[in-house]
Formats: structure tokens, sequence, C-alpha cells
């Protein structure tokens, strides 16, 4: 079977459970079932369908399973967000579709990507311009303390979603040129490999952006983020894990100094250390996320039957339900089984992804989908980290799931770029294993 057809079948059984899933929560709101469900399962499977049909004809040889399993996702974020407040779950369809119309765009302009790595300083500067937007006077706004937001007239995004692929794109550009600087002039200290001090410089830059990100746009989440992606692709550009070593020390070490000497930074670890000093206030959406989590069990509670506001009132009882600490309603709703289900689509992604780094020939396109996947992967780790306790909780989404534009758009356009790499890779590594073959044929006769 053609991987154009292995992704059409992966499809249904998609669209199947979203239309499970819109049943199951039109059940628990009333008495009587119509075909509403039915409508919106045909409506998805539909638009799905639409773009299969483009990359069948655009990207023929791009990995069959990325599109299905962030399809996958994003069909359980709609039903989840659907059962908070139908009203957002239109939005998010909306941004669905128009995250779909940049996914066909990227493809369509950027079937040569080797094109960005002539403009890397350039996309570097960008991404570096939308960091920095959110503390910008008249159109910054905070979300949660983090200056996160950007609010121009009528339209309100997140920039931070955008700058991310901007910086991986740089990242991998650089890396690809200066790797073998990095490990030809590298010496042994004590056992511990060492980059020459001169090209020390790109750790530094980078381990100071993200404590600038920590102190100056108050966003622990993304901080962690860039730093950790740009610590993978160090790792598969030198092959040196000596070098993560010291780059994961210098991020602890900064962020412990910063937790000490920067209020807001040691408001956010003490939260995390302790949220039961301030149960009703600091605390409230940490032990509420983590309640909501142990009262869900091992198979849940049933679409529909978490509480989400105090009845009888609005107030809040579980905050944020539709960003934040969506993964604590999946885990009360549908159980641990069900959020390891989630969890496990993340893991096959960067699966996929990382495969597709090992099979790209050309240094470039190996990095940037090695950065690519890994930026993604360790936003879905923080923002599920987060609401366990495993890390402090930060404003992040969690990708294709949680409500947000920002987030639905910025990560279909990095998953547009995964699989022009992987169509790329999975050409050449076909036609190579074709000439081999032809080869060997030749060599018989």
């Amino acid at each position: 079977m053609s991987a154009r057809n292995r992704e059409l079948f992966a499809l249904v059984p998609v669209a199947l459970l979203l239309t499970a899933g819109f049943t199951a929560v039109f059940a628990q709101e009333s008495s009587q079932l119509d075909n509403l469900s039915l409508i919106y399962g045909a409506y998805f499977f539909a638009v799905c369908l639409a773009t299969h049909l483009y990359l069948r004809i655009r990207l023929p040889d791009a990995d069959p399973y990325l599109f299905p399993l962030a399809a996958l996702l994003m069909a359980f974020g709609l039903v989840m967000i659907y059962r908070i407040d139908p009203d957002l779950a239109r939005d998010q369809a909306n941004w669905f579709v128009l995250g779909l119309v940049l996914f066909a765009l990227t493809i369509q302009f950027l079937r040569d990507y080797d094109v960005l790595e002539r403009y890397r300083y350039t996309i570097a500067v960008v991404g570096l311009l939308l960091l920095l937007a959110p503390r910008l006077p008249g159109i910054g706004e905070q979300v949660n303390g983090a200056y996160l937001g950007v609010k121009l007239g009528p339209l309100a995004f997140q920039p931070a979603e955008f700058s991310k692929i901007c910086l991986v794109v740089f990242l991998a550009s650089y890396l690809r040129e200066h790797r073998e600087v990095l490990i030809v002039g590298a010496r042994r200290v004590l056992g511990v490999t060492l980059p020459p001090l001169k090209h020390f410089g790109p750790m530094l830059v980078v381990w100071g952006a993200s404590m600038f990100m920590l102190v100056f746009i108050r966003d622990l989440g993304s901080s962690l983020m860039f730093f950790a992606a740009f610590l993978a692709l160090l790792y598969v550009a030198t092959g040196r894990f000596s070098f993560v070593a010291i780059g994961m020390a210098m991020f602890l070490v900064g962020a412990w100094f910063f937790a000490a000497t920067v209020p807001h930074v040691h408001d956010r670890v003490e939260i995390w250390l302790d949220p039961y000093a301030h149960p009703q206030a600091s605390g409230y959406q940490i032990l509420q996320s983590i309640f909501a989590q142990a009262d869900g069990g091992l198979f849940g509670k049933g679409f529909g039957q978490a509480l989400i506001t105090v009845p009888g009132t609005d107030n809040a009882l579980l905050p944020a339900a539709q960003t934040d600490t969506i993964y604590s309603l999946i885990v009360n709703e549908v159980g641990l089984f069900g959020a390891c289900g989630v969890i496990l689509t993340y893991l096959l992604i960067a699966a996929r992804g990382f495969k597709i780094a090992l099979l790209s020939a050309d240094g470039f396109s190996k990095l940037l989908a090695t950065g690519l996947t890994a930026v993604f992967s360790i936003q879905a780790f923080v923002i599920i980290g987060g609401v366990t306790r495993v890390i402090p909780l930060t404003g992040v989404t969690l990708p294709f799931i949680s409500y947000g534009g920002s987030s639905i758009v910025a990560n279909f356009v990095l998953l547009a770029l995964l699989l022009l790499v992987s169509d790329r890779a999975r050409r050449e590594a076909g036609a190579g294993a074709a000439a081999r073959s032809g080869d060997l044929a030749l060599g018989r006769t």
C-alpha cells in the first residue's frame, strides 16, 4: 500500500472518533440524539480529505502518519473544547481551517526549503522581534503574569508560537555550517569534552536569550522549550553529549539564580514546590488541576461529567480548562488510560519526526527535522509536566488540543515543514534503494 493510501485509511478512524466523541457529549447534554454529530464528523473528514488530496499531489512521498496523528489530536481537542463552550469550539474549528490553509501555502511556496538557509539571519531577527513584541507598550499583553500576547486592534495572538519556528530554522542553518569547527577544536578537560572558547559563543548567546526570556518576558515555559530544542540540535550536530550536559548545567544554574533573586520567578517556583501554602490564591489552579486528575481515576468519569465551575455559580472550579489545564480535564473525563493515549500520540509524532531526521541526507534537513520535532515534543512535555507538578506550571499550550489560534496555526506550519523534509528524504532514500537493487541485478547477470 502506498504512503498516501495509508494516510487516507488512517484518517477514517480519526473522523469516526470525532463523531463518537461529539455523540457522547450530546448524550450527556440531552436525552435525545440527532444527526449533528454525524454532520460534524463529515465536515471534519471532508476538510482532512481535501488536505490529503493536496498532499497526494504536492508531496506524494511524505510521511503518511504525521498528518493523521495531528488530525487525531485536533479532533480530541475540538471535542473537549466543545464540551467546555460550543462557541470556543466553533472558533477553534475556524482556526483549524485557517491553519490548514497556511499549511498548504507553506508547502506551496517552500517546496525548496533550502531557501530558508539564505535568509537565516533575517529569520532570526524576525524570531527575536516576535519574542520581544509582548513587552512593547501599546500592543503587549500580560497573560497570567507572563508577557505572552500581542493585541493589534481586533487581532490578538501569541508571537512565541511563531518565533519557535524562526529560531529553529536559524539554529539548524547555523549549526550545519559551524558543526565541524565545534568538533575539531574541542578538547578534553578532566574527562569532559569542551568546545573551543571562541566557539562557545552560540551556547552563551542562546543561554543568555533563555535567561532574558525568563526574567524580561516572564515565560519559563518558552525559555525551557527554546533552550532544550537548542541542546537537541547541538547534540545532533556534534554528537558530543558533554556539550548538552554543560548547557543543561548552565540553564539550571541560571534558573536557580533568578528563582532566588527575581520576585515573579521566585513566586512561580514557590507555588510549584508548595501549592498548599496559599490554596485559595496562588496555589488554587495547580491544586484544582491535581484534584481533577485524581478524581478521574483510571477510566475517567465520562465526557461532560467533569465539574469545571462551582455548581450554581460562574466561579471556575478548574481555571483555564480550555488552555492551561485542558490535560487535567482530559484525565478527569477519559481517565489515565485515555490521557496515556494522548501522550502516546505525541510520542508517535516525535518518533516519526526523528525518523525523518535519520532519513535526511543533508545536514540542514537533518537538523531542521530534529529541531522542529524537539520543540514540538518539549512544548507538550512542558504543559503536561506543569499540570502534573513535574515542573512549574507555565503558559504554553498543549499542541493541537488547547484552545488558541496562534498555537494551531503555528503548529500546522511546523507540520508542513516536517512533511517537506520527509518528502525529500523518503524520495532520495527510495531512489538510492532502487539504484542499489539495480546494481545487484546487473551484478548477477
